[in-house]
């Protein structure tokens, strides 16, 4: 039951405000390395870092400095990175088999961290936009996302990614039906220890566009995402999608876009499912934006924004500025 604090001047909330330990001894929430999940690009190349012009300060990567960047994370204290392909126009096609090709750069980047950096761990991303000349999670056919015919070309990307070396598939593609598929093709092909990270609570957003810039989705896609991303106004359709999820086999949950989401977190933490967020690419955006114009306080406002999904209740966040954040909190 809730505690009914004793009138003033007894009660004096100010007296536990007063210095920055008393602060930090009262603090109900905080924030630690081990919950930064840092999403990093991959392109092709060697030696290359390139400037995402729409997401200043991210870069993409050749598989040489991604590894770099590994190495970098797990020295800051960051357990788990995850990766993005940036995909050459010659490896899109309508039919996306670049997705379940053992070589693709997002394997191959994989294999490389992995043999390098083996303590670190790998997020995958279980979705067919990066390979899509349509630019859509899900394969189109008459100008419409079909979910059952995607279906058997996510279980192959999934499978491909564990080859690789994965520890964790991140299914993004808000295809019904999508977890029981994968997981069940996780256990017969003998990766029982590979979790799944579902993309329960993931929204037709427009906070997305400099993450589209970053893979080079945006040139491709045609029409929107709205038949298969949840539509912004809606919570307990989340909740059903959260258990439908779990059900079929998913180890935790993640919510899509963040700041703008907190409600969702909150209430999904609330079941007692690890739940994660994803400070999306628009919200990077804004605040380095903001911040490079001297308009905020960047670096304050980032922790603030963090914080804020530890008191929604989140167990970990995918974030552009983790590995900043990590490091100055070493």
């Amino acid at each position: 039951m809730p505690v009914t604090p004793a009138p003033f001047p007894a009660h004096r909330p100010r007296r536990l405000r007063r210095t920055s330990w008393m602060r930090d001894l009262t603090r109900e929430h905080g924030l630690s390395r081990k919950d930064l999940i840092w999403p990093i690009f991959v392109r092709d190349g060697d030696g290359v870092e390139e400037p995402v012009e729409s997401m200043p300060g991210v870069l993409r990567r050749s598989v040489d400095r991604v590894v770099e960047a590994a190495r970098r994370a797990t020295d800051a204290g960051i357990p788990i990175i995850a990766l993005f392909p940036y995909t050459a126009d010659r490896h899109k096609t309508p039919t996306c088999e670049e997705a379940w090709n053992p070589d693709n750069l997002i394997n191959r980047a994989t294999r490389a961290i992995r043999a390098r950096v083996p303590d670190i761990g790998i997020m995958l991303d279980v979705a067919l936009d990066p390979y899509s000349s349509d630019g859509h999670d899900g394969l189109v056919r008459d100008g419409r996302v079909v979910n059952d015919e995607t279906l058997l070309a996510l279980e192959k990307q999934a499978l491909a990614q564990a080859e690789a070396g994965a520890d964790i598939l991140g299914p993004s593609d808000m295809m019904d039906g999508r977890i029981g598929v994968i997981r069940r093709a996780l256990e017969a092909n003998d990766f029982p220890d590979v979790a799944i990270m579902s993309y329960a609570a993931k929204y037709a957003s427009a906070f997305y566009g400099p993450f589209r810039d970053a893979v080079g989705a945006s040139r491709s896609l045609k029409g929107d995402k709205k038949t298969y991303q949840m539509d912004p106004g809606n919570t307990d359709e989340a909740l059903r999608l959260v258990l439908r999820d779990l059900e079929e086999g998913a180890d935790m949950v993640m919510v899509k876009p963040g700041m703008p989401y907190l409600d969702i977190c909150r209430r999904i933490s609330e079941l007692g499912v690890p739940t994660c967020a994803y400070q999306v690419s628009g919200e990077y955006a804004m605040i380095a934006a903001a911040g490079e114009r001297g308009w905020i306080d960047r670096d304050k406002v980032v922790m603030e924004s963090l914080c804020g999904f530890k008191r929604a209740g989140c167990t970990g966040i995918l974030t552009y500025f983790a590995l900043e954040v990590a490091e100055a909190m070493a």
